[in-house]
């Protein structure tokens, strides 16, 4: 997938890349490896200490971690001045943002062949066609007391409100995929899914940990599987 990333838009050693809703760094941390820096931006600063503290696990010197939304956008423009950057990432945190004002405002602080990229991890762990997947959604259909279908905007409706979007900010749309299979554990679900939950519908910690032993239970006891993961990049390239 960054291969394919980096490929999109020529990354390299000289360009910043903007990581918009970054969370702790999954996406940003790599990236940083292939280019010469990267912004990481989120609204949570609980997400910006576990990304940073990581970036120093990793020695990562060419990351910067501001607290923000795809609405500060436009300041961060301000911030660059007249430097531009490679590309703009939204990994999962898309559903969150307003897609029609993001893609118009990030066209001018593009350079010269770089572009936006969404990246969606395809099915959220609770609606996959895996065993393990129906037992950790009758898990958490239990903690919220009602059936759990919300897919994150992940499927194929959702990818099609990004390539409209990109579409109309003016950008010529392109896509791929990446599948491959890797190891989940059972603190790996737990922390996807309270991820995806609002900050008031999160049960205490004593009730997190409960709810872990459930799906621990609920697996046989095991604590890893296997996820086949299918990740999709929509590219958008200014025309």
């Amino acid at each position: 997938m960054l291969d394919a990333l980096v490929e999109a838009f020529g990354l390299g050693a000289d360009d910043t890349v903007v990581d918009l809703g970054c969370g702790t760094g999954q996406l940003s941390l790599p990236l940083a490896a292939r280019v010469g820096a990267v912004v990481g931006v989120d609204p949570e600063p609980d997400m910006l200490a576990l990304a940073r503290q990581a970036a120093l696990d990793a020695a990562a010197g060419n990351t910067t971690w501001l607290l923000g939304a795809d609405s500060d956008l436009s300041a961060l423009g301000r911030l660059l001045g007249e430097r531009t950057v490679g590309a703009l990432t939204a990994a999962v945190a898309i559903h969150f943002m307003d897609r029609d004002a993001l893609f118009r405002a990030v066209r001018p602080l593009l350079r010269p062949g770089g572009g936006v990229a969404v990246v969606t991890n395809g099915a959220p762990l609770w609606l996959q066609d895996a065993e393990w997947s129906g037992a950790l959604r009758e898990c958490l259909e239990r903690l919220l007391g009602h059936p759990v279908t919300a897919n994150c905007q992940t499927d194929e409706a959702g990818r099609l409100l990004n390539q409209e979007a990109l579409v109309r900010a003016g950008f010529r749309y392109t896509e791929s995929s990446v599948q491959y299979d890797a190891p989940l554990t059972v603190d790996d679900m737990v922390g996807g899914v309270f991820s995806a939950l609002s900050a008031d519908r999160l049960p205490s910690a004593q009730g997190r940990a409960a709810f872990t032993a459930e799906v621990r239970d609920a697996l046989g006891g095991r604590d890893e599987v296997t996820e086949r993961i299918r990740v999709w990049l929509q590219f958008g390239t200014p025309d």
